[in-house]
């Protein structure tokens, strides 16, 4: 693949070009060439886009597309199509399949259906043989296949000797353990965030007692162990304490947080919009703004959209019987953007692959092409038509958000919405 891409802004931190714009020169997929109007040598294609910017190729490190066993939900070409026509040139997909990713062959699977695409899929496969919590998957077959990490997705591993077992046998092969931050037996029948609202909606109540509790016991395994774990999606600020504290004593862990748990409080359940009934459950500003300030410092390491397609008959239905997940891929840059610069949304969207064993690249002379293009001035009303996913339950419609992005160019691939 070859291309010249005129006039294009770089925001990358480690490249020798940032805040500059500059031509970029990509030859058989690498880029040979950065500069200021650059001759078009072999009448190659040419990007020439209004206000166009390019940073490193963005990762999500939590994404569900239904594939095997729910493609009503969502299929991997079709997932995989929407990653790339919203920035990502890279994700890991979640283990929550029909049947589950649980063995060498469900990730082997998964990896011939994402064979030749220009988005990058990194398996996550099973904690637990069908993430039912009792007995440890395939780790290490898995691990041989290409699994990038284990994750029984939004299953709160309810045994804590389990846990630690995990922890310690994964330490042999380097491998990454996550758990869902979730003590069951506190959160309930809960559906939403146990405050105020609940009451006043007569939803059950999830209280921030249930993840606080389940991540301090995750840590203290950790500490015991002296494995690597990443906790995915935590939403409260005592959450961010507790992490913010075990790295201070140098604990090998890491943790994200889901963007819209970052953008929506429990405020917005007053209509019982179902697309709003996620997991973590949405919780107060004080724990927004906690969020917020863990991304600031660094105690929280990555951004998520925890994609989650959701089929109509599974959403359109009383709040207490719908099932949890939001889609979140086509929003993620443009909301993202109403709370940071452009330049911190970036740092956000291209951190945390080398944590899922994910080789990370730089916009300089000499490099693999794995970019993505975007606009980052446009404003707009995230609406139906902009969502490319087979599920339409976005906790984002109606919402104003800021930017847009083009597409990307990865694996000698040129992908434009």
């Amino acid at each position: 693949m070859n291309a010249l891409i005129k006039s294009a802004t770089i925001v990358d931190s480690k490249s020798d070009f940032h805040n500059e714009t500059v031509d970029i020169l990509i030859e058989k997929g690498r880029i040979s060439k950065i500069a200021k109007g650059i001759t078009n040598p072999k009448n190659y294609k040419e990007i020439n886009l209004d206000n166009l910017h390019v940073s490193q190729g963005w990762f999500d490190s939590s994404v569900s597309f239904g594939e095997p066993g729910y493609e009503e939900r969502e299929t991997i070409s079709n997932g995989l199509k929407t990653a790339a026509n919203s920035g990502f040139t890279a994700v890991a997909l979640n283990a929550n399949s029909f049947p589950v990713i649980d063995s060498y062959a469900d990730i082997t699977f998964v990896k011939s259906k994402a064979q030749n695409n220009a988005v990058s899929l990194y398996p996550i496969g099973a904690l637990t043989q069908l993430s039912k919590g009792e007995d440890l998957a395939e780790l290490f077959d898995m691990t041989n296949a290409g699994a990038v990490a284990f994750y029984d997705y939004q299953n709160p591993i309810s045994n804590p000797n389990l846990m630690k077992i995990a922890l310690q046998y994964a330490s042999n092969f380097d491998g990454l353990v996550c758990s869902f931050p979730q003590e069951s037996r506190i959160s309930g029948l809960g559906v939403v965030n146990e405050h105020i609202n609940s009451t006043k909606l007569g939803l059950k109540g999830n209280p921030a007692l249930a993840e606080e509790l389940q991540v301090a016991r995750d840590l203290f395994l950790l500490e015991y162990t002296e494995g690597k774990l990443h906790i995915p999606t935590i939403s409260t600020a005592k959450s961010v304490e507790l992490i913010r504290a075990a790295k201070a004593k140098k604990l090998d862990v890491t943790c994200s947080v889901a963007i819209h748990n970052l953008i929506f409080t429990d405020d917005v359940l007053e209509d019982f919009d179902t697309n709003y009934k996620v997991l973590p459950p949405l919780r107060t500003q004080p724990d927004c703004d906690a969020l917020i300030e863990g991304l600031k410092d660094g105690t929280i390491d990555m951004v998520t959209t925890d994609h989650n397609p959701i089929d109509i008959e599974h959403k359109k239905i009383e709040f207490d019987y719908a099932k949890y997940g939001t889609i979140g891929l086509e929003s993620a840059f443009g909301a993202l953007q109403t709370l940071f610069t452009t330049k911190k949304t970036i740092s956000l969207l291209t951190q945390g692959k080398s944590r899922f064993r994910i080789s990370d690249t730089s916009i300089n002379e000499g490099e693999i092409a794995d970019l993505t293009m975007f606009n980052p001035d446009t404003t707009y009303e995230f609406s139906i038509n902009n969502i490319t996913s087979r599920s339409k339950n976005s906790a984002f419609l109606g919402t104003a958000l800021k930017g847009k992005t083009y597409g990307i160019i990865a694996n000698d691939i040129i992908v434009l919405k």
